[in-house]
This record gives structure tokens, sequence and C-alpha cells, in this order.
């Protein structure tokens, strides 16, 4: 166990983690020069083709220092601030990180928020410039960025390019001198953390796991215990490349197993494994629960693929254990999901990956958040759905969730920034500068009023310096009412939403206005109207397709004509209350885009 060594690689978004693990790959003879390709551990379509990394990446290396030989567990992560829940369960799974930093563009407030992260779990932490074969590239500046966050000596940073691949072999070598060793005991029961888990249509389920003490060997009867249930072990193995069967995994060693699991359901992130025969007393402390953020509708097209659409989504969560879900129905859309995602990007990636790999084609509603609503009763509700809000007159308060926005740009930047989020009903808590021209800004803001178009917008006015990074900081009290969107006097619940009262009227207006765009003219008449409570706020009205009755009538009296109108009157107004208005799905998202 003293030649192990189990770390990970944190960064902010886009500095170039992925790539550098390309290069620790290649150093050490873990892949041949044929089967490399850039961003090698991205291996999702949707990763190449944004060039994020989405999922965490584990794969073993083997080097050599000294002529002594050494197993290295890689863990590779997402930078994104969605996707901060697979940061956390690899710290969990490591017991060192490799901190890198874009010496172009400094310390960023993602780099931050996995710092603490990976100090909270007691990691050991490496700091690392890299991109410094960059023209643009300061070294010097953000040496003293990372010695004022750190407190690290300066002699410690590592410089490195992931490009060129200058820098490797003193990254590995720090890897082997500074990360301590797994602690564990091979003669004790086994006791292993899940860590993700993917699913193989041959294969059935396949859980990753570290293994903290005693050993799995293939043949072993093993148990989950947060399920409480048992499996054969037909084959366990190590991750390299492609997964590699060995006879046995032991202590301080990141291995997988696959055991015949055919349901999604019984594999939970964050379980322990033991033995049957001789079962551990302590379980893993894992990390902690998932808290989704944003909330939305996924029906889908036909509703008879409704099961098939429950399936997809339980082998997407095997994949992405921070998707959450629950059935619900609407009554404009039938039978569908009720999803908790961490974020807008994690929510469009979900829906691009349902597409993909499970082939469903799938509306989604508008997202929003969850409230607190208080009773006059003095009852509390979880409204994660504007339709489960109850009728004003019941209504005391309702409270919203607020986070701590972090904002880090550059000084000339700040006035537009301040300008966003005040707009947006943030309240300043802080403003510290970095350095002479970067500067922290902190808000205290309403999570509903980030979730739609905040991050786009903070990356256009900053011209693509802002970094922004969230936590959630409780519910607080605020002036909310629902918003109903009636067409042809029929209220459509997948539009509603819950909104400030100060901004309902505005918003009320512009989505009516978008409607009466997207939805194609009908037979009839069709009033779009934008409501709170019994009240109209705004009001559009769709034309009706009219055919010229009166073609016909060539000359004669105009009564001929008049009866021929009221005629078509009459079948109109019955066509109205008859009819059923076709809502196409850019309806459903344009309230995405008002601005």
């Amino acid at each position: 166990m003293n030649h192990i060594r189990n770390f990970c690689i944190i960064a902010h978004i886009d500095h170039g983690k992925s790539t550098l693990a390309d290069r620790l790959l290649e150093y050490t003879k873990t892949i041949s020069k044929r089967d490399m390709q850039a961003q090698l551990l991205d291996n999702m379509d949707l990763e190449r083709e944004r060039g994020i990394t989405i999922k965490s990446h584990a794969i073993q290396m083997n080097y050599e220092l000294d002529g002594q030989k050494y197993v290295l567990n890689l863990i590779d992560t997402p930078g994104h601030v969605d996707f901060s829940y697979e940061v956390s369960r690899s710290i969990a799974a490591c017991d060192g990180a490799l901190l890198i930093i874009d010496s172009a563009q400094g310390i960023q407030a993602q780099t931050i928020s996995n710092l603490y992260l990976a100090i909270e779990q007691g990691l050991e932490i490496i700091p690392i410039l890299n991109k410094i074969d960059l023209p643009s590239s300061m070294p010097e500046e953000v040496s003293d960025q990372i010695v004022d966050l750190i407190g690290c000596e300066r002699e410690s940073i590592l410089r490195a390019s992931g490009k060129t691949g200058e820098g490797v072999k003193e990254i590995l070598e720090a890897v082997v001198h500074r990360i301590p060793h797994p602690k564990g005991d091979e003669d004790k029961p086994l006791k292993a953390l899940i860590f993700d888990s993917v699913y193989n249509s041959f294969r059935g389920i396949i859980a990753y796991f570290r293994v903290y003490d005693g050993k799995i060997k293939k043949g072993d009867n093993v148990k989950f215990l947060a399920t409480g249930k048992e499996y054969y072990a037909d084959e366990v193995g190590i991750l390299r490349l492609d997964l590699e069967p060995k006879d046995e995994v032991k202590a301080g060693d990141v291995g997988y197993i696959i055991s015949g699991i055919k349901e999604a359901r019984e594999v939970k992130v964050g379980d322990t494994i033991t033995h049957v025969a001789n079962p551990t007393k302590s379980v893993v402390k894992g990390f902690e629960d998932v808290k989704p953020m944003v909330f939305a509708g996924i029906y889908p097209v036909d509703t008879e693929d409704f099961e098939e659409l429950r399936e997809s989504m339980y082998k997407l969560q095997l994949n992405d254990a921070s998707l959450t879900f629950e059935p619900e129905s609407s009554a404009a859309l039938g039978f569908g999901f009720r999803c908790g995602f961490l974020g807008m990007l994690h929510m469009e990636i979900i829906q691009e990956r349902l597409e993909r790999e499970f082939k469903m084609t799938c509306i989604t509603t508008v997202p929003n958040v969850s409230y607190h609503c208080y009773t006059i009763k003095g009852a509390m509700i979880i409204v994660n759905n504007p339709s489960d809000l109850p009728d004003v007159n019941h209504i005391e308060h309702i409270e919203e969730p607020f986070i701590s926005a972090q904002i880090i740009s550059r000084a000339e930047y700040i006035g537009a920034i301040m300008t966003l989020c005040l707009g947006k009903r943030g309240i300043l808590k802080n403003q510290i500068y970095l350095t002479t021209d970067r500067i922290e800004l902190k808000f205290d803001m309403p999570l509903a009023e980030v979730v739609f178009d905040f991050f786009d917008k903070l990356k256009t006015i900053s011209r693509g310096y802002a970094s922004f990074d969230y936590h959630p900081i409780g519910y607080i009290s605020s002036e909310l009412v629902k918003l109903d969107i009636l067409l042809n006097k029929d209220n459509v619940d997948a539009l509603s939403a819950i909104i400030h009262r100060d901004r309902a009227f505005d918003y009320g207006k512009k989505i009516c206005e978008k409607l009466k765009e997207l939805i194609p003219r009908h037979q009839f008449e069709i009033p779009i109207q934008a409501s709170i409570g019994a009240k109209v706020i705004a009001r559009e009205t769709i034309k009706a397709l009219r055919k010229d009755v009166t073609a016909k009538c060539y000359g004669g009296d105009i009564s001929r004509k008049r009866k021929l109108l009221e005629k078509q009157k009459e079948g109109k107004k019955r066509m109205r209350q008859v009819g059923s208005v076709e809502i196409p799905q850019s309806a459903f998202m344009a309230v995405l885009k008002l601005d």
C-alpha cells in the first residue's frame, strides 16, 4: 500500500485539466501513441463537442521512480459549477489533489470553491501553474495569488504546460513524494465506497469503488449496505483505459465490480460494499446528499413512451447521481417526470443525453426553483411546481431559496456586474480587491433570478472574464405571486410561473407577445391572457384564419351576405368551445429566451 497514490485533478472550467491528464497518461505510457487523442478521458460525444468535462473519469497508471514501482489512481473532474457534485464524489475517494490554475487567467471562482471542497476532506494540495507556454501567461503574478490563497511556499508551486508536456515529470514526482499513501488494513473486514457506476447493456451495472479495508476477490459474496442486497462478484478488476479484470482488489486501491445487477435502483453512489460472511461494523462516511437547485418537468412527446422514459431516466441516474426525479402529471402534457438539476447547463446536458443515448424525444417545461409556502393554518408546503401553490387567500407568506454568489472579474467591469446583480434583486455583501485589477464581489441573490440567463449575461458584459460560483444559504421570505397563462380561457399549467410581484406585469406582457408569435393561427380566435388569481394583467389575441364565405354571392341583397356571415360566426363560436389549441414545443422553451 505504500506504493499506491490516489489523487484527483481540480480546477476552474477551461484551465486545462483534461489536457494535462492526457500528458500524464502519455508520460507513464498508460496509453500507446496510436490510441492517443485529445481529451482522452472525455469519452462522451457531448464532452468532445463542447470541450468540457461532464463526468469524472478514473484511470490507473503505473509509474517508476528511483527503481521503485508505484500505482497512481487518477480521477479527472469537471470544472463547471453545475457538476460540482461530481467533484465532491471524486474528492471523497482520494488522498490528494492537483490544483491547476491557468497562468494567463489566474485564480477564478470555481478554483476557490473546488479548493475548499478538497481542504474540508483533508486532502494534500499540490498547486500547479498550467499553460506557461502562452505568450499572455503571468507566472509571477499568479504565483503571488496562489501563495495568498493557500499560504504555501512559493517553491512548492509547480509550473507545467498541458500542450507541450513541460513539467509533467516534476508533477509525477510531486505526487509520489507529497501525497500520502492510503491508510487501511488488508486483514480487516471488507469496507469499500462506491463513487460511481455505469450501465452496460451486455453486462448490467458496473460499480466503481475504492477499497478502504480488506480485499475483494472474484467469486466473493458481497453485500451493499444501503440497500441490504447481496450479490456474487462475477468479475472484479482495475480501471485502466478499458476495464482490466484481476483476481483481487486490495485496500487502498480503486476498482470495479460486475455482479449481474440489472436494476438501476439497486446501486446507490456513496454506498458501502462489504462481505456477507464477515461484514464491516462501520459504514464509509460518504458525501452529502445532492441538493437539486433547478426543477423542470420532462414529458415524453408520445404518452405511450412514459415507461421507456422511466427506464432511460434510471439508467441515466446511474451515470449521473446528481439527477433526481419523481413522476408527475400535467393537464396539458400528460404523464411525465419532475426532475431536479444542479443548474441550467446540467438540465441541457440531461436533455441532450436522453435524446442521443436513449433516442427519447422529450418536452421540457419551464425550469423553476422550489419554494416554501406557509399557510394561514401554520402548515408548510414545499412547492416544486407552480400548480402545487394553494389559493391566495390560504397563503400567509412564501419563502424562496437564496444563494451566496461569488464573482471574480477585472476591476473595469465592476459597474456593469453590479448593475446586473442589483437588477436581479441581489444584495451586495462584500467586495475585495485580490490584486490591483482583479476584484471579488459577493452577493446574496434569489436563486430564481440566477437560473435562466444570468450566467450568459455575466459572460457578455465582462467579455468572458468574469467567473461565477454559488452555494445555497437558505430560504428568505419574499413578495411572490403565481402568474397563470390562459389560452382560449383554459389555464396551461406547464406555462405557469411563480414570480416576484414587481416583475409580474412585465413578464406577463412579454410572454403573451412571445406566445402570439409562436402559436400558429387556428380556425378560431384565441385570446392569450396572463393573470394573477382572477385579475388579468396582460392580453394578446391571435386572429382567426377566415375563409371568405361571401365569395359565391355575386350581387343581390346584402341580407344574403349577412346570413352567411352569421352562420359562419355561429360555427366559429362552436369551434372555439370544442377546438383545442395546438402548442408547439418552441412555445414552452421560448419562456427561457424572453430577453
